[in-house]
């Protein structure tokens, strides 16, 4: 399974942004996929997951409310609303979760398949 991301930009704060991750390969649809951003000098982080069925999604405190992950059969999204400055970062999509799914899902370790990073910047 091959992954990319895009749809990153320059917005201003309170402004919105889709991300895609589009996956090549029929076993993508069977996956728990996850996005995850790095910001400049700081660890990789989770955001968000969502099972192969499209429910189930997990997000992280800093994102809930304003951000909505969903997928279809061959692509992932990430729906980002009221966006702040410290959403600023390089945004991965992952897939492939190895483990519980309610255990492991906010661990970059346990997915076993990364898209190169899209970059989103929020201006203040």
């Amino acid at each position: 399974v091959q992954l990319q991301a895009s749809g990153g930009g320059l917005v201003q704060t309170g402004g919105s942004l889709r991300l895609t991750c589009a996956a090549s390969g029929h076993a993508f649809r069977a996956y728990t996929m996850a996005w995850f951003r790095q910001p400049s000098r700081k660890e990789r982080e989770f955001v968000a997951v969502v099972r192969p069925s499209g429910d189930g999604a997990y997000y992280s405190d800093s994102v809930k409310g304003r951000f909505t992950i969903s997928r279809d059969k061959n692509r992932g999204y990430l729906q980002m609303f009221s966006l702040r400055p410290e959403d600023t970062a390089v945004y991965f999509c992952a897939a492939q979760l190895v483990g519980s799914y309610n255990d492991a899902r906010s661990n970059a370790r346990a997915y076993g398949y990364w898209g190169q990073g899209t970059q989103v910047t929020v201006s203040s």
